[in-house]
Protein backbone atom coordinates (compact mmCIF):
# COMPACT_ATOMS: atom_id res chain seq x y z
CA UNK A 1 0.00 0.00 0.00
CA UNK A 2 1.58 3.17 -0.99
CA UNK A 3 5.01 3.35 -2.00
CA UNK A 4 7.14 0.63 -3.97
CA UNK A 5 10.55 -0.46 -3.52
CA UNK A 6 13.24 0.74 -0.17
CA UNK A 7 12.43 3.74 1.28
CA UNK A 8 14.99 6.32 0.30
CA UNK A 9 17.62 6.99 3.34
CA UNK A 10 20.42 9.58 3.61
CA UNK A 11 22.94 8.74 6.45
CA UNK A 12 24.98 11.30 7.79
CA UNK A 13 28.35 10.60 9.72
CA UNK A 14 30.88 12.17 12.20
CA UNK A 15 33.36 11.05 14.19
CA UNK A 16 35.48 13.09 16.46
CA UNK A 17 39.22 14.24 16.63
CA UNK A 18 42.00 12.99 19.29
CA UNK A 19 41.40 13.58 23.01
CA UNK A 20 43.00 12.89 26.03
CA UNK A 21 44.06 9.66 26.66
CA UNK A 22 43.63 8.71 22.63
CA UNK A 23 46.22 10.68 20.62
CA UNK A 24 44.65 9.13 17.56
CA UNK A 25 41.51 8.14 17.31
CA UNK A 26 39.88 5.68 14.81
CA UNK A 27 36.87 7.83 14.07
CA UNK A 28 38.68 10.67 12.34
CA UNK A 29 40.50 7.91 10.26
CA UNK A 30 37.16 5.99 9.28
CA UNK A 31 34.95 9.35 8.48
CA UNK A 32 37.57 10.85 6.40
CA UNK A 33 38.29 7.80 4.44
CA UNK A 34 34.72 6.68 4.10
CA UNK A 35 33.62 8.06 0.80
CA UNK A 36 35.32 6.52 -0.93
CA UNK A 37 35.37 3.25 0.76
CA UNK A 38 31.84 3.29 0.31
CA UNK A 39 31.77 4.75 -3.52
CA UNK A 40 34.02 1.36 -4.15
CA UNK A 41 31.67 -0.95 -2.38
CA UNK A 42 28.33 0.46 -3.15
CA UNK A 43 25.52 1.45 -0.68
CA UNK A 44 21.97 -0.86 -1.32
CA UNK A 45 19.46 0.88 -3.54
CA UNK A 46 17.47 4.06 -2.00
CA UNK A 47 20.33 4.81 0.48
CA UNK A 48 22.77 7.85 0.24
CA UNK A 49 25.60 8.54 2.21
CA UNK A 50 25.52 12.40 3.05
CA UNK A 51 28.01 14.38 4.53
CA UNK A 52 31.12 13.06 6.75
CA UNK A 53 32.33 15.27 9.66
CA UNK A 54 34.81 15.15 12.00
CA UNK A 55 33.86 16.74 15.29
CA UNK A 56 36.48 18.35 18.31
CA UNK A 57 36.01 16.23 21.02
CA UNK A 58 34.30 18.78 23.12
CA UNK A 59 30.84 19.42 25.33
CA UNK A 60 29.60 23.01 25.29
CA UNK A 61 32.27 24.40 23.60
CA UNK A 62 31.39 22.44 20.47
CA UNK A 63 27.85 22.89 20.38
CA UNK A 64 27.40 25.95 17.88
CA UNK A 65 29.67 23.45 15.44
CA UNK A 66 27.46 20.43 16.37
CA UNK A 67 24.37 22.62 15.24
CA UNK A 68 25.71 24.00 12.58
CA UNK A 69 26.74 21.10 10.98
CA UNK A 70 23.32 19.18 11.87
CA UNK A 71 21.15 21.89 10.56
CA UNK A 72 23.23 22.65 7.14
CA UNK A 73 22.68 18.67 6.55
CA UNK A 74 18.80 19.23 5.86
CA UNK A 75 18.26 20.09 2.53
CA UNK A 76 15.28 20.94 0.55
CA UNK A 77 14.86 18.13 -1.36
CA UNK A 78 15.73 15.46 1.28
CA UNK A 79 11.94 17.44 2.81
CA UNK A 80 9.95 17.66 -0.06
CA UNK A 81 10.81 14.17 -1.22
CA UNK A 82 10.15 12.57 2.29
CA UNK A 83 13.85 11.08 2.29
CA UNK A 84 14.68 9.75 6.03
CA UNK A 85 17.76 11.39 7.60
CA UNK A 86 19.82 9.59 9.78
CA UNK A 87 22.63 11.01 12.02
CA UNK A 88 25.24 7.90 12.70
CA UNK A 89 28.05 8.71 15.14
CA UNK A 90 30.86 7.55 16.14
CA UNK A 91 33.13 7.41 18.90
CA UNK A 92 36.08 5.42 20.43
CA UNK A 93 35.97 3.07 23.53
CA UNK A 94 39.71 2.92 24.49
CA UNK A 95 39.18 0.31 26.68
CA UNK A 96 36.69 -2.11 24.47
CA UNK A 97 37.29 -5.17 22.78
CA UNK A 98 34.31 -5.39 20.37
CA UNK A 99 32.03 -2.65 18.66
CA UNK A 100 28.94 -1.34 20.57
CA UNK A 101 25.29 0.11 19.20
CA UNK A 102 24.02 2.67 22.00
CA UNK A 103 20.39 2.21 22.40
CA UNK A 104 20.40 5.58 24.69
CA UNK A 105 21.74 9.07 26.24
CA UNK A 106 21.34 10.43 29.44
CA UNK A 107 20.73 14.06 30.27
CA UNK A 108 24.13 14.07 32.43
CA UNK A 109 27.84 15.49 31.95
CA UNK A 110 30.34 14.19 34.43
CA UNK A 111 33.48 13.90 31.93
CA UNK A 112 36.44 11.77 33.40
CA UNK A 113 39.26 14.60 31.83
CA UNK A 114 38.69 18.28 30.50
CA UNK A 115 37.51 17.51 27.26
CA UNK A 116 39.72 19.55 23.97
CA UNK A 117 38.42 22.94 25.17
CA UNK A 118 39.47 22.50 28.84
CA UNK A 119 35.76 21.88 29.96
CA UNK A 120 35.19 19.70 32.83
CA UNK A 121 31.55 19.46 34.20
CA UNK A 122 30.34 17.08 37.00
CA UNK A 123 26.61 15.92 37.13
CA UNK A 124 25.91 19.21 34.70
CA UNK A 125 22.16 18.71 33.16
CA UNK A 126 22.84 18.69 29.49
CA UNK A 127 19.58 20.23 28.07
CA UNK A 128 18.01 21.88 31.50
CA UNK A 129 14.78 22.33 30.32
CA UNK A 130 14.96 18.42 29.93
CA UNK A 131 14.33 18.08 33.34
CA UNK A 132 17.18 15.94 35.76
CA UNK A 133 20.60 13.95 34.56
CA UNK A 134 18.33 10.32 34.77
CA UNK A 135 16.09 11.98 32.01
CA UNK A 136 17.34 9.31 28.98
CA UNK A 137 16.42 9.44 25.25
CA UNK A 138 16.52 6.28 23.21
CA UNK A 139 17.06 5.65 19.64
CA UNK A 140 14.29 4.82 16.99
CA UNK A 141 16.33 2.74 15.01
CA UNK A 142 15.48 -0.93 15.18
CA UNK A 143 18.75 -1.79 16.43
CA UNK A 144 18.01 -5.30 17.40
CA UNK A 145 17.77 -5.82 13.88
CA UNK A 146 20.91 -4.09 13.06
CA UNK A 147 22.84 -5.75 15.42
CA UNK A 148 21.74 -9.09 13.96
CA UNK A 149 22.31 -8.24 10.68
CA UNK A 150 26.21 -7.36 11.68
CA UNK A 151 26.30 -10.32 13.64
CA UNK A 152 25.78 -12.36 10.19
CA UNK A 153 28.53 -11.50 8.61
CA UNK A 154 30.62 -12.20 11.79
CA UNK A 155 31.45 -8.51 13.72
CA UNK A 156 31.79 -8.37 17.20
CA UNK A 157 29.65 -6.38 18.04
CA UNK A 158 26.58 -5.79 21.19
CA UNK A 159 24.14 -3.69 22.01
CA UNK A 160 24.69 -1.12 24.65
CA UNK A 161 22.69 1.03 27.50
CA UNK A 162 25.58 2.93 28.69
CA UNK A 163 27.11 5.26 26.54
CA UNK A 164 29.16 7.04 29.34
CA UNK A 165 29.03 10.76 30.43
CA UNK A 166 31.41 11.80 28.18
CA UNK A 167 31.63 14.09 24.95
CA UNK A 168 30.13 10.76 23.41
CA UNK A 169 26.69 11.00 25.28
CA UNK A 170 26.70 14.78 25.26
CA UNK A 171 26.94 14.55 21.45
CA UNK A 172 24.37 11.76 21.30
CA UNK A 173 21.62 13.57 23.19
CA UNK A 174 22.05 16.72 21.40
CA UNK A 175 21.79 14.58 18.49
CA UNK A 176 18.68 12.80 19.37
CA UNK A 177 16.91 15.62 21.05
CA UNK A 178 17.42 17.37 17.41
CA UNK A 179 16.44 14.58 15.56
CA UNK A 180 12.88 13.75 17.57
CA UNK A 181 12.17 18.02 16.91
CA UNK A 182 12.88 17.52 13.12
CA UNK A 183 11.64 14.13 12.39
CA UNK A 184 15.00 12.12 11.72
CA UNK A 185 16.66 9.59 13.53
CA UNK A 186 19.97 9.68 15.22
CA UNK A 187 22.47 6.67 16.47
CA UNK A 188 26.07 5.85 18.01
CA UNK A 189 28.05 3.46 17.85
CA UNK A 190 31.33 3.05 19.99
CA UNK A 191 34.29 1.27 18.12
CA UNK A 192 37.46 -0.17 19.62
CA UNK A 193 40.77 1.57 18.90
CA UNK A 194 42.61 -0.15 15.79
CA UNK A 195 44.73 -1.87 18.38
CA UNK A 196 42.19 -4.20 19.03
CA UNK A 197 40.29 -4.31 15.54
CA UNK A 198 42.08 -3.57 12.55
CA UNK A 199 41.47 -0.74 10.08
CA UNK A 200 40.50 -2.57 7.04
CA UNK A 201 38.04 -4.42 9.42
CA UNK A 202 36.50 -1.38 10.55
CA UNK A 203 36.06 0.22 7.60
CA UNK A 204 34.38 -2.95 6.69
CA UNK A 205 32.26 -3.01 9.59
CA UNK A 206 31.12 0.97 9.52
CA UNK A 207 30.16 0.52 5.83
CA UNK A 208 28.15 -3.11 6.67
CA UNK A 209 26.46 -0.59 9.48
CA UNK A 210 24.96 1.83 6.89
CA UNK A 211 23.86 -1.04 5.06
CA UNK A 212 22.47 -2.56 8.07
CA UNK A 213 20.56 1.07 8.96
CA UNK A 214 19.55 1.24 5.41
CA UNK A 215 17.72 -1.66 5.05
CA UNK A 216 15.98 -1.07 8.56
CA UNK A 217 14.39 1.98 8.21
CA UNK A 218 10.86 1.88 7.61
Amino acid sequence: MGSEGPKAVTIHVTGFKKFQGVAENPTETIVSNLKDFVEKRGLPPGATLGSCTILETAGDGALPLLYQTLESCISKTDISSHKQIIWLHLGVNSGAPKFAIEQQAVNEATFRCPDELGWQPQQVRIVSEDGGTTRARETSCCIEEILKLLKKKDFDVTISDDAGRFVCNYVYYHSLRFAEQKGHKSLFVHVPLFSRIDEETQMRFVASLLEAIASTCY
